[in-house]
């Protein structure tokens, strides 16, 4: 619960929120509850990055105690898990239960996901090593439904899903940290250019000089699911 302040009634005892029988003030901030913690440390680690997230400065921006936060949360870690499911809920078009596009529905499944950890960079790196929340576990229990339903074999589904989930965890990941400027692309196909003699096919592409990260990532896509599609 957050702290109370010490002190004589102010006037702003009389606002809205302030109890008249009791003679407290009103709070603050609003009450402590674990919706709120998982929201701060979610701004916090927008802000911050992972090393950034300390129980002491997530009770700082929420205006508490730091041992009032070990009534809702266990410890640092459980405060990660509940973080990084909040940035995966997925919120589908509420007719792909019964849609007939398969391909489409997983597309749109994998780019939302991809999109939100890219909204919150530090979420890629996190989900390897973390525990698996409601979020996240709905998520991979839609795509396994959707490819069951689309006629991918039991046989196939786990490497299936797993061949998704690395392809979509690789991209963000790549997108999130390979950010350099033009000038420093620029900078890296010249000396490859200069090298073309040891590296002829990538030189020839301009393979430094692609920066369509959207674009690789859907046609990356389209050749994976052009592999799972059922064979007719």
């Amino acid at each position: 619960m957050a702290a109370k302040r010490s002190g004589a009634k102010s006037k702003r005892s009389g606002r809205r929120g302030a109890s008249p029988l009791s003679g407290q003030e009103p709070r603050s901030e609003p009450p402590l509850s674990l919706e709120r913690i998982v929201a701060t440390a979610v701004d916090l680690l927008d802000a911050e990055g992972v090393d950034g997230l300390k129980m002491r400065r997530l009770a700082d921006r929420l205006g508490s105690g730091a041992m009032s936060l070990y009534w809702h949360v266990g410890n640092k870690e459980e405060v990660f898990d509940l973080a990084l499911d909040s940035v995966l809920e997925y919120r589908g078009p509420p007719e792909i239960d019964a849609s007939q596009d398969w391909r489409g529905d997983i597309v749109h499944m994998l780019e939302d996901w991809r999109a939100s950890m890219l909204r919150h960079p530090w979420s890629a790196s996190l989900l390897p090593r973390r525990a698996l929340g409601s979020n996240i576990l709905s998520r991979l229990e839609l795509l396994s439904k959707t490819l069951s339903g689309a006629g991918v074999a039991d046989a196939d589904l786990n490497v299936a899903i797993w061949s998704l989930w690395n392809f979509v965890i690789g991209a963000t990941i790549t997108r999130a940290n390979f950010d350099l400027s033009d000038d420093d692309r620029a900078a890296a196909q010249q000396r490859l250019t200069g090298l073309s003699q040891h590296y002829p096919t990538i030189e020839r592409s301009r393979l430094l000089l692609d920066n369509d990260c959207d674009g690789a990532f859907s046609k990356g896509l389209d050749f994976l699911l052009d592999g799972l599609a059922p064979r007719q």
